[in-house]
């Protein structure tokens, strides 16, 4: 194969591709990308055999069609060092030829035929998404997720989609965040009940490439029952799902509500971080005390000193204390928009806290004793 492509159209392209490349030892071969040159498309693959990805590249020019393997981690060194507006690659099984006006770099190759295939969207019955509101939603949700699977926590996000609504859930055991949006179905029904959890880096794959898409396309989504695809019009995205059954989220949720109170996104973000400059691996606590139109937040560490930060806000209720991981609040508050207002409800100090941001975004933390 042989192709002149733009180097910043490549680059960026490489790089999103080698956010699948496998970084555990699997096959030697999937730390590479496998290249596929036909029709005029310039067509990258990578994967670590739980998650991959084939992208499209279409501003290039093709000398010689056909595929080949290339290395992922030299290639994006090259791309991101080379001063030329378009580089040539050249490639058979044996090595690769990479070259600008002046510079060249030659590398070793495989055999393409080695690499895994990596499905293909087929689909007849899907579920459409617009790109900019999903990925709003998995920007809202996949930070809370696990870092490890326990009995409560999953290491993913669960899909459930419900009539013309789809549901996102995130939850390590000590948060949950839940964000709607709309779904079109095409014949592809409810999934309530099915337990579709995309894996985090699946998910982190996915919203990086919308981030580069159109707010308004259409995104095709197929639940399979051990599987997920996502297909925009470059790209198709898959992964193995989740093993497990996700924990009853509903069940959670706060039944009776005592206390709602107002609060403006980035000034409460701000005094978040301001009160917890004194924590300390000890004491990883911020206490909030809701008073008549006031919030005090204060921290305090064994070592590190104390804090205390006051916030006016809107509220008329009984005074409330309770303590939460500053962590989890600034990891939810940096991902609203600045405009945006949240509406905090209480019960009490010690039962979980539900953040709501109008009727589609809620997170759920658990506050500390």
């Amino acid at each position: 194969m042989k192709v002149i492509c733009p180097r910043e159209g490549l680059l960026a392209s490489s790089q999103l591709a080698s956010a699948a490349v496998a970084v555990r030892e699997v096959k030697p071969i999937l730390r590479n990308l496998k290249a596929i040159v036909e029709d005029g498309r310039f067509t990258l693959m990578a994967t670590d055999l739980e998650i991959g990805i084939r992208h499209e590249m279409r501003s290039l020019q093709m000398v010689k069609p056909g595929e080949a393997i290339l290395p992922a981690g030299k290639l994006v060194d090259i791309l991101r060092q080379a001063t030329d507006a378009d580089l040539t690659i050249d490639a058979d099984e044996n090595k690769v030829f990479v070259s600008g006006a002046v510079n060249e770099w030659e590398m070793p190759s495989e055999n393409p035929a080695d690499f895994p295939d990596i499905p293909t969207f087929s689909e007849k019955h899907y579920h459409e998404v617009p790109a900019g509101v999903l990925r709003n939603m998995i920007r809202k949700t996949v930070f809370a997720a696990a870092k490890e699977s326990t009995k409560f926590a999953m290491t993913g996000v669960l899909w459930e989609v419900e009539g013309k609504n789809l549901r996102l859930v995130a939850t390590d055991s000590k948060r949950l965040a839940l964000m709607i949006g709309p779904v079109i179905s095409h014949d592809a029904g409810d999934t309530k009940g099915a337990s579709h959890l995309v894996p985090t880096k699946a998910m982190q794959l996915l919203e990086r490439h919308l981030q580069s898409v159109p707010d308004d396309e259409a995104v095709r989504v197929s639940l399979r029952p051990n599987e997920v695809l996502f297909q925009t019009d470059t790209t198709t995205i898959y992964s193995r799902l989740v093993e497990g059954r996700y924990p009853p989220y509903r069940e959670i949720f706060p039944k009776k509500i005592v206390s709602k109170i107002p609060l403006p996104v980035i000034p409460l973000l701000t005094a978040v971080r301001q009160a917890a400059i004194m924590i300390d691996e000890e004491a990883k606590r911020v206490a909030f005390r809701f008073t008549k139109n006031n919030l005090t937040l204060e921290a305090q560490g064994p070592t590190t000193g104390r804090s205390k930060v006051p916030l006016t806000i809107e509220y008329d209720g009984p005074a409330i204390d309770i303590n939460f991981d500053p962590q989890y609040l600034i990891e939810m508050l940096r991902v609203l928009d600045e405009k945006d207002n949240v509406l905090l409800e209480l019960v009490d100090g010690t039962r979980p806290a539900l953040f709501k941001c109008g009727v589609e975004y809620s997170y759920l933390v658990m506050p500390l004793s």
